[in-house]
């Protein structure tokens, strides 16, 4: 079976200060565990614009299948994790966080208010995952398996665009 490199990116202030434990990022590996997937880069960094931009464009150019953000999705002045990632990505993949806050809801209606955004670059595709390892759990597990699909379409090995 073919394997997916994936970056896993924390964005938070507090965490890059190494005043809060990142929990989400083994939140996430565990899930990814259950899959095809390798972690081959891992960043704490702080809820920084340029930064993130930079960083999300390092994860492209180093042809990452998969790169997953925790955090920076809601409402707060420091929250900007949408805003780069639309300035990275060329094609949005809007079904994939609709489907997130669709599953969401049914554990919280705060889920309404996540801004996250999913899109693609190249043969990379970037995924905004809330900043709660519960919800990173939850919402990947709800969309890992269309998105591995998704991503065997990008990058040319599957053009098998319907259903079983």
């Amino acid at each position: 079976m073919e394997r997916y490199s994936v970056a896993i990116i924390t964005l938070s202030d507090k965490g890059s200060k190494g005043e809060r434990v990142d929990l989400s990022m083994p939140s996430i590996k565990e899930e990814l565990d259950n899959y095809p997937f390798d972690v081959v880069k891992y960043e704490l960094i702080p809820d920084d614009f340029d930064l993130i931009v930079k960083v999300l464009n390092d994860c492209v150019n180093e042809n990452i299948n998969l790169v997953l953000t925790t955090g920076g999705t809601g409402f707060s002045v420091r929250d900007v994790t949408p805003e780069a990632t639309k300035k990275v990505i060329e094609k949005e993949a809007n079904g994939i966080v609709e489907a997130m806050r669709f599953n969401s809801m049914k554990f919280t209606n705060r889920a309404m208010l996540s801004r996250a955004v999913c899109g693609i670059k190249n043969n990379t595709v970037i995924l905004n995952l809330p900043g709660s390892p519960k919800a990173c759990k939850e919402n990947l597990e709800y969309v890992i398996e269309p998105l591995i699909h998704g991503i065997m379409t990008l990058i040319g090995s599957s053009s098998e665009c319907g259903r079983k």
